[in-house]
């Protein structure tokens, strides 16, 4: 499979950065202004690949079939604005990750399911992604992973086939909508498994505990 690879793709949060301290801070940020306990990042982190209906539902226990869900949603929203670039990174071994990618003269790009509104000024303000051919979120097509259709939209900027892509992502969603839209998939499990995930069973041709791990599939199959 990674010998006929000529473009990856990945997901954002929890494959290329951790975004978990900025987001359950935004979400915190909402508890203590109603004078509720701060909570620590270990109680949001495994929820941080949900976005705003993992926060929240950490923060308040609240579910988005709730009556209040929309409003707290955009307060969150307005929150990780403000401080979504304080202390995100990227996972140890990424910059190595794409710095070989790039040396492959493979291209590689994002697709996410974060809306554009926080992809572009995040992508932009961190150097990795100066390298990044396609940066899709999750409102650029009219749908979201699992759907393959921002799979299929980075596959095109790309001018790749979609079979000859690879999609690396940390959610089942992210190997669902791979597996739909045709590409090889790998499962990463150093990011935000979310709970009782069993990475084992969604399908994907190859699991990594670390980004090096990536670059191992590469360099055997490159020999």
């Amino acid at each position: 499979m990674f010998s006929d690879v000529q473009a990856v793709l990945f997901d954002l949060d929890g494959t290329l950065i951790d975004s978990a301290p900025d987001l359950g801070a935004a979400a915190d940020k909402m508890r203590v202004d109603r004078g509720l306990p701060s909570l620590p990042l270990a109680h949001y982190r495994p929820m941080a690949g949900a976005g705003a209906r993992g926060m929240i539902g950490v923060a308040f226990g609240l579910t988005p079939e709730h009556a209040d869900f929309a409003a707290l949603r955009e307060e969150f929203f307005m929150n990780y604005e403000q401080c979504m670039t304080q202390s995100t990174y990227a996972f140890a071994g990424v910059d190595d990750l794409i710095a070989r990618l790039v040396a492959l003269d493979l291209p590689w790009g994002v697709v996410t399911n974060k809306s554009a509104r926080f992809t572009d000024p995040l992508t932009r303000s961190m150097p990795l992604f100066s390298s990044a051919r396609a940066v899709v979120s999750g409102d650029t097509t009219p749908h979201a992973k699992p759907h393959p259709a921002p799979l299929l939209e980075a596959a095109s900027r790309l001018g790749i086939a979609p079979a000859r892509c690879l999609y690396v992502g940390d959610d089942e969603r992210d190997i669902v909508a791979g597996l739909a839209a045709g590409m090889g998939t790998v499962a990463a499990t150093y990011g935000y498994l979310g709970q009782k995930a069993d990475p084992a069973q969604w399908g994907a041709q190859a699991i990594i505990n670390s980004p090096g791990a990536l670059l191992q599939l590469f360099a055997k199959a490159l020999k």
